[in-house]
């Protein structure tokens, strides 16, 4: 996980307390409370109990403190209009995973459609990218796998996604919501991050080149 203060990756070590009434009785909340190791700041989650397979368990813990996001910033290679979805979609998770995840499948969409697959329908779109035959535009194994399975989440299968319900809230839990932002990161460095990068190396070759009297690089 990321810690929300500094966002650095830290192993979780969360202490887990139930919480009475004031006569003793269990109220069925939980609270967890760990401190990063990197800044010191603590980090705390609320969660409600419930009998699942004749057993109680806690489930659906949600980050209470630092209040908002705990996903890092937006590369600066991002569209702003798709930035500001991810943003959003990061920001209302602790408090709507289906309202995160909605504007999680909004932001795909919108990507998506900027790549050159301009289906109205989004699992259309994700079928397009998956069979793209282009080698510069075909997204590698490890995006491919997990753009593919956002499709399974929710049931999204079940439901068109197109220009009029991209926002639809479906069921989902929050780990469900987070994957989707992970999902968002691992699209945004292949179809932004990495190519802004390989252009800043091409043109600094060029101008090489260009010092040396040289062609351009093709």
């Amino acid at each position: 996980m990321k810690c929300p203060h500094c966002n650095m990756g830290i192993h979780a070590s969360w202490i887990e307390q139930g919480i009475p009434y004031s006569n003793g009785q269990h109220s069925g909340w939980h609270v967890e409370i760990m401190v990063c190791p990197q800044c010191s700041k603590e980090i705390l989650r609320l969660g409600k109990g419930a009998i699942v397979n004749h057993a109680y368990q806690v489930t659906n813990y949600r980050q209470i403190y630092p209040p908002g996001s705990n996903r890092g910033p937006v590369q600066p290679e991002v569209p702003a209009n798709i930035s500001a979805d991810y943003t959003e979609a990061a920001l209302v998770l602790p408090r709507s995973p289906k309202a995160s995840a909605a504007l999680s499948r909004r932001c795909l969409q919108s990507v998506l459609r900027d790549a050159g697959y301009g289906q109205r329908d989004l699992s259309k779109q994700i079928d397009a990218a998956l069979a793209e035959a282009d080698a510069r535009k075909a997204i590698p194994s490890s995006v491919h796998m997990i753009v593919d399975a956002i499709r399974n989440i929710g049931n999204f299968a079940a439901h068109q996604i197109t220009d009029q319900t991209t926002l639809q809230v479906i069921d989902v839990d929050s780990t469900e919501a987070e994957y989707c932002l992970d999902v968002l990161d691992s699209v945004f460095d292949h179809y932004y991050v990495k190519p802004a990068q390989a252009k800043k190396i091409k043109d600094s070759l060029n101008k090489k080149l260009a010092a040396a009297k040289k062609p351009p690089a093709k």
